[in-house]
């Protein structure tokens, strides 16, 4: 069954730990993630981008298929299926499918557009017991061709946002999509403070979650950032899997062409980096 990612966010803001979002592609990916979560005993998000529910033929498509799998594998720790980055319309569509948490993504609009659009789907989601999270400040590198360079919030506008009754903000804090670049100036701690005293209890949003050094992200943690979204690393440690297996021409040998054999590797590696990524978070054992 899936869960809205309300309790889980606020156990984690309250314990001082982060729920890990991992965003899903295919089956092999949903498989690998939950079957990690139930192993960890650690309460999980499954992030879907609008590319991807387009790519696996619709929302429903995937929340049909999140469902059937929760239940076919037995998976008994909390699972949240949540739109990552959507448009408002996409939102809907969404909410429609069936999944329990959306993030509608109003930071390029106008502050007062985003302000009406979110207030709009707060009430929506209150009445279906869906959680909602909103961005102000667009997060750096790219997502779906959507290009940002990483800027910081305004911890008003925050304010203002997080005053409307959303679950959780992500707000952006020199973070970015995708492989950081060389120059890369690290996180801006200062507006993560300044935005935490802003809107109090309410669960904060690590985007861009590949290839933040470790003591960063503890750092943002104890600044109350509960959920981190992980993807690109994925996507590395299960390419880098399956290269090797080619590579060493594994898919020639006997039936090793089968893509169940073919994938295997990759499968491994995503459970990996979700296992290492759970326990840098401290999610481990919290379901």
């Amino acid at each position: 069954m899936l869960v809205s990612a309300k309790e889980m966010l606020q156990k984690a803001k309250a314990g001082r730990y982060a729920v890990g979002q991992f965003n899903i592609n295919n089956l092999e990916w949903t498989k690998a993630i939950l079957q990690t979560a139930q192993e960890l005993n650690s309460p999980v998000i499954l992030g879907v981008s609008e590319g991807a529910g387009k790519y696996m033929c619709g929302f429903k498509t995937v929340a049909d298929m999140v469902k059937a799998m929760i239940d076919g594998l037995g998976i008994t720790v909390p699972v949240a299926l949540h739109l990552d980055h959507g448009t408002y319309e996409g939102c809907y569509r969404c909410i429609e499918a069936g999944f329990s948490s959306i993030m509608f993504d109003g930071s390029h609009y106008p502050i007062a557009e985003n302000v009406e659009k979110t207030k709009e789907l707060v009430r929506v989601c209150a009445e279906k017991g869906l959680s909602l999270e909103a961005e102000v400040g667009a997060i750096g590198g790219e997502e779906d061709g959507v290009i940002g360079m990483g800027e910081c919030a305004d911890p008003n506008e925050c304010k203002q946002i997080a005053d409307l009754g959303v679950t959780m903000l992500a707000a952006g804090i020199g973070n970015i999509h995708g492989k950081y670049p060389e120059n890369w100036q690290g996180l801006s701690f200062e507006t993560l403070a300044a935005v935490s005293e802003k809107v109090g209890s309410m669960p904060l949003v690590l985007h861009g979650g590949t290839g933040i050094p470790a003591d960063q992200i503890k750092k943002a943690i104890s600044l109350g950032v509960s959920k981190i979204n992980v993807n690109t690393e994925c996507q590395l440690a299960f390419a880098d899997a399956t290269r090797k297996y080619i590579e060493a021409g594994k898919d020639l040998q006997g039936k090793g062409f089968d893509p169940r054999k073919l994938l295997a590797p990759g499968v491994e590696a995503i459970k990996a980096t979700v296992k290492e990524k759970m326990e840098l978070f401290g999610s481990v054992g919290k379901a």
